[in-house]
């Protein structure tokens, strides 16, 4: 007898837009993905990754079971025998050189799974190590880092009103492609083109004409890295020209005085060697940002992963502020989800952290309880008092995404012990000695904790699971807590009394979530008769709930002393004299630099639209047709090194070199080269074999763990040095 066919509908978790799809179903069998036409935040629409929640729940290559790495080879174990090896091994080494000898590297799946991230949290504490990693610092800590400082709150990032404004300024982003990274926005084509439709205007400024330049009024090619100095050339003009207007915001911030004196020798005419850009073209863009009703400024990977990520992204608050564009519709707004860990305290988020204590080695400084994942490997083989010798992930892949893969390599064939929860062997996951395969997205429900967080929309949605999770499988959150009750059993130091270890099996994740909905603004309290929310109420919803549009909500909403806005923190105002120091400033100093320097090169990276970091190229639907692991290069620079389309290049630079293709485009500025991230699937002992066919270069072999932003840690990704030369005959 057939089985039956059912609709199913939940949120798409593979990127920040938070799609709603609709899945068909029959029986085990997906019959087809779309999008969910009554979801109130997405109405419909659905990107292709969409179909990679099919592909990656049926791979063949995915685990299902326990593995263990052997002299001969991978082997099936069973989750008792794993996880009591994994928890004693662990608890030895520590009892042996210490709680920080085993460190912990969380990679960004976890945020796409709040199950995950609520049990990794509890892992962590029972694991009592202050070596923790994880990929923030090669993506958005300089978001967190400006957001502490200014607004008290590491997760009080405010985000473009986007479809209210008149005018966007995006700077180093393109939201076409990523769907709006850290600016959850669903279909962000379309409010883009809705901005343009009703006489807004969209400006990009990127070393390269992105997909989302493509649709804009305005691109303007900027120097990488040099980003910091077009934003205090835009501050140098708000004061020289009377422009400085906060509006509503005047009564709670401190320090303009202080943020016009440091900006005023950054005169457009002064940094407009270094930027590119013409001082006439800064002053009239300055002009027309600040004469626009509603105009809102937001800036992403390409000025987070830089030299200078942290000075971008509070400069780019500054610009906002000074506006007056903080705090208002069609500006840069804060979001009030169902789920507001905010107003929650420290029993769900941390408000963060900095400097608190610095690594072993280089001396990088922590942020959020976390160090630089720059850090990580010379920590690992560096010998003394404090090493790691063993690390643990969970959905992370640091050989692919973090700076100077090829040292990350050596750093974890070095460990005594490496434990991976995720689903893969992979370029990381190949090291370790036991892998703890979770369940597939499709068996977990699912609940956004973050991303509501940074929406451009007030919605929430709870998803239950899609399918029963398979017998003797193991959650996330379920494999973090068997592992703390094991690490308690060969610890009994941290093993927690009977009451807590009661709260803590009846406190699960999905308890936890609707303990916080209903102790949340917007939730019920324990009132049964009041209308506010509760996760079962939100359940019941299952195309999700529209709580409506952005809303002012300062100085109340501040986590700052005194609800007020210090416009120039201190570690940031000091930053500017490294600023000064590393980039030529005066408009005369482009005469001095060193002709043996000019066949440099910058290079950056890029998202393939079909394909989001490493995750989807075991997917056939996404790596076939065109070669998209290409390095893009101006076609005069092409041409200046013997090089036309399909020609292989060698690309060089301090941490090592790459072969790939040459794809000229005039989409490149001069002097910029372009290659995408999240490939190099050409590792021996994985087992992805549709990657390994299509396995491409990874640009983090030449990303390097000491180009880093020195105030905060956060890697610098962009503005690489880089050689290129036509790839000797072999």
């Amino acid at each position: 007898m057939n089985a039956a066919e059912h609709t199913h509908y939940r949120t798409c978790h593979l990127c920040e837009a938070i799609c709603g799809v609709e899945i068909r179903v029959r029986g085990t069998e997906i019959l087809s993905i779309r999008g969910d036409e009554q979801d109130p935040f997405s109405r419909g629409h659905l990107c292709p990754k969409a179909l990679g929640l099919k592909d990656i729940h049926e791979d063949p290559d995915r685990l299902r079971k326990p593995m263990r790495r052997t002299a001969t080879g991978w082997e099936e174990v069973s989750w008792d025998a794993a996880l009591d090896e994994v928890a004693r091994r662990l608890v030895a080494l520590q009892r042996e050189h210490g709680a920080d000898t085993v460190a912990s590297y969380l990679g960004n799946p976890q945020v796409h799974n709040y199950a995950a991230l609520l049990g990794g949290g509890k892992f962590l504490r029972a694991l009592r190590s202050r070596n923790r990693y994880s990929a923030t610092s090669v993506d958005q800590l300089p978001h967190h880092l400006s957001a502490y400082l200014l607004y008290g709150h590491q997760l009080m990032i405010p985000v473009p009103d986007i479809d209210r404004t008149q005018f966007f300024l995006v700077i180093g982003g393109n939201p076409v492609v990523s769907n709006g990274s850290l600016m959850t926005a669903p279909d962000v084509t379309r409010r883009l083109k809705d901005l343009r439709a009703r006489g807004g205007r969209l400006v990009v400024v990127d070393p390269r004409r992105t997909e989302t330049a493509e649709i804009a009024d305005t691109h303007l090619f900027v120097t990488p890295g040099s980003d910091a100095l077009m934003l205090l050339s835009m501050l140098q003009v708000l004061f020289a020209e009377g422009r400085v207007a906060p509006g509503a915001l005047a009564g709670f911030i401190d320090g303009i005085e202080a943020i016009s004196e440091r900006v005023r020798p950054f005169t457009p005419e002064a940094t407009a060697s270094s930027t590119g850009i013409a001082p006439e073209v800064v002053r009239q863009l300055t002009r027309d940002f600040a004469s626009s009703p509603r105009a809102v400024c937001h800036g992403r990977m390409g000025v987070s992963t830089q030299q200078f990520g942290a000075l971008c992204q509070w400069l780019i608050q500054l610009l906002n502020i000074l506006t007056g564009n903080l705090d208002r519709v069609g500006g840069a707004m804060f979001t009030r989800p169902a789920f507001d860990l905010l107003g929650l305290g420290a029993g769900f988020g941390q408000r963060g952290s900095f400097d608190k204590r610095r690594t072993r080695v280089r001396g990088l400084p922590e942020f959020g309880s976390e160090f630089p994942v720059a850090a990580l490997a010379e920590e690992i083989l560096t010998p003394g008092e404090g090493q790691i010798r063993a690390l643990v992930t969970a959905a992370g892949n640091p050989v692919l995404s973090t700076p100077n893969g090829r040292q990350v390599e050596q750093a974890l064939e070095q460990l005594d012990f490496m434990v991976s929860i995720d689903p893969y062997i992979n370029e990381t996951t190949r090291h370790a000695h036991y892998i703890l395969p979770p369940t597939s997205g499709l068996e977990r429900d699912h609940f956004d904790l973050i991303f509501h967080v940074l929406a451009v929309r007030n919605t929430v949605k709870y998803s239950k699971p899609l399918f029963a999770k398979p017998p003797g499988a193991l959650h996330d959150w379920e494999i973090f807590d068997r592992l703390v009750e094991r690490i308690g059993a060969h610890d009994p130091a941290r093993r927690a009394g009977w009451a807590a270890r009661l709260m803590s099996r009846w406190l699960t994740p999905k308890r936890s979530v609707a303990l916080g909905i209903r102790l949340g603004s917007r939730g019920a309290g324990w009132n049964p008769f009041s209308r506010g929310l509760t996760l079962s109420k939100i359940a019941a919803q299952p195309h999700g709930l529209d709580l409506g549009p952005l809303e002012p909500c300062l100085p109340q909403r501040l986590k700052t002393p005194g609800r007020r806005i210090d416009l120039a923190p201190k570690p940031l105002v000091a930053d500017l004299e490294r600023l000064s120091r590393t980039v030529q400033v005066s408009a005369t100093a482009a005469a001095t630099v060193d002709a043996s320097a000019t066949d440099i090169l910058r290079l950056i990276g890029r998202r393939d639209p079909r394909t989001n970091n490493s995750w989807l190229h075991n997917s056939r639907r996404f790596v076939k047709g065109p070669q998209r692991c290409t390095m893009l290069i101006h076609p005069a620079d092409a041409a200046a090194r013997g090089l036309t389309e399909g020609d292989m290049a060698t690309v060089t630079s301090r941490t090592g070199s790459v072969d790939i293709a040459v794809e000229p485009s005039d989409e490149m500025m001069r002097g910029v080269v372009s290659i995408p991230h999240g490939w190099g699937h050409h590792r021996t002992g994985m087992r992805l074999q549709i990657a390994a066919a299509h396995a491409g270069v990874s640009a983090n072999d030449l990303t390097d763990e000491t180009f880093i932003d020195e105030l905060c840690g956060n890697a610098a990704l962009n503005g690489v040095a880089v050689r290129i030369e036509r790839r000797a005959a072999r």
